[in-house]
């Protein structure tokens, strides 16, 4: 049986054309700049896919086998598309049925930054895989005098060349799944973020150092960022991207735990040199978790942020105050009420966000706040979507 004969037998023909014409009406008009009403986004991280009892029952491929084996994150990421084609997309604006190519990446989770300055990664049974900080106690000038590491061979991207060549061997020989051709994205080119990756190798220490060793702050940071640069101008000329390009998306999750005073000082100037680095575009877009919405209105007014995909908690009412109708929100439930909620609860939460005021102006895609919990019923996802459904712009 194909795919879209499983499709057919869960759900009616015209269900499947309704939906996806009614997903592609709101995405257009949306992207317009004439909204109807809020588009609504599921993230899913591998996380979600590897520990999907559905998709990967008694995770019988764990992290380690999908990190370190090309063959297996080829035929997992391929085999969680599908899944996602048919699972999660009737409960957001996702088309439901198989694209007309299946896109797959070396995926290099969370964890490739830090082991690209030699950070060493541990897989642990019933985790992501993760590195242990290396700067700790007066070990933490180790770096600086050791240069700038190697792009394609320092800490996991050997072992990411290592997979992206066995990945094109084998779609030479076989270039289809599904009858879909698959291409592979670049990798390597963008930033989880210069403070999340700074404690990562210095671990919390990083904290009293903002107030111990101020200077020591600003000279990690910095270095962090020229090998950041040094790495990403690398692969966009490795995967023949333009230098600087159009777009620019990158997260830091770790400001939450900073002040805006922090913030300006020590990593606003950084943001900025990336920024007219790496990109031509005078408005980008940044993932933030947490509650870090203090720093939103600094962010756009002197960076240039004019979209932020949102954690929780979120005050959605008072950003969009503080930032104004041209600023595209992302965000919504958070993902433990929608993993552990009543439907009742997930479509009334999804209710107090909407009448917040953060549809004010039409720039907000209401989605989980963020990225999909493995394990949440899919009536709660229903809830939430079919709660969207009933507001307008």
């Amino acid at each position: 049986m194909s795919i879209n004969q499983k499709f057919t037998s869960k759900f009616s023909h015209s269900y499947i054309t309704d939906h996806n014409q009614e997903s592609t009406e709101i995405w257009d008009a949306f992207n317009n700049g004439k909204p109807i009403r809020p588009p609504v986004r599921i993230g899913t991280t591998t996380q979600y896919f590897i520990f999907n009892d559905y998709l990967n029952p008694k995770e019988l491929i764990t992290f380690e086998d999908y990190s370190t084996d090309a063959k297996t994150m080829l035929e997992f990421s391929l085999k969680s598309a599908v899944w996602r084609a048919e699972h999660i997309a009737p409960y957001c604006d996702d088309p439901i049925g198989l694209p007309d190519q299946f896109v797959v990446r070396v995926d290099l989770q969370n964890f490739e930054e830090a082991a690209y300055f030699g950070a060493p990664l541990e897989f642990l049974p019933n985790q992501v895989p993760d590195t242990r900080p290396i700067l700790t106690g007066d070990k933490k000038n180790a770096l600086f005098d050791l240069g700038l590491p190697d792009p394609f061979q320092a800490g996991w991207y050997g072992k990411a060349m290592q997979i992206y060549e066995e990945m094109q061997k084998i779609l030479s020989k076989k270039p289809t799944y599904l009858d879909r051709p698959i291409i592979i994205e670049p990798y390597g080119y963008w930033t989880g973020g210069i403070l999340t990756l700074a404690i990562a190798l210095r671990g919390h220490e990083l904290m009293t150092d903002f107030y111990e060793d101020p200077d020591y702050v600003d000279h990690l940071l910095s270095y962090l960022t020229e090998g950041t640069i040094h790495r990403v101008r690398a692969y966009h000329q490795f995967f023949n991207l333009p230098y600087p390009g159009p777009g620019l998306f990158f997260t830091d999750d770790a400001i939450q735990m900073i002040s805006v005073k922090m913030l300006k000082k020590f990593l606003l100037p950084l943001y900025q040199k990336y920024k007219s680095t790496i990109s031509t575009d005078q408005r980008i877009k940044m993932h933030l978790c947490g509650d870090a919405s203090r720093h939103f209105k600094i962010l756009k007014e002197e960076l240039g942020v004019y979209e932020f995909e949102t954690g929780f908690p979120i005050d959605f009412g008072k950003i969009r105050k503080d930032l104004g109708p041209d600023v595209t929100i992302q965000g919504g439930p958070n993902i433990m009420m929608l993993r552990d909620g009543t439907p009742e609860d997930v479509s009334n939460e999804t209710k107090r966000i909407l009448n917040s005021g953060i549809l004010e102006g039409g720039k907000f895609i209401l989605r989980e706040g963020n990225n999909l919990a493995p394990h949440t019923p899919f009536e709660n996802l229903n809830a939430m979507y079919q709660t969207a459904r009933q507001f307008q712009f």
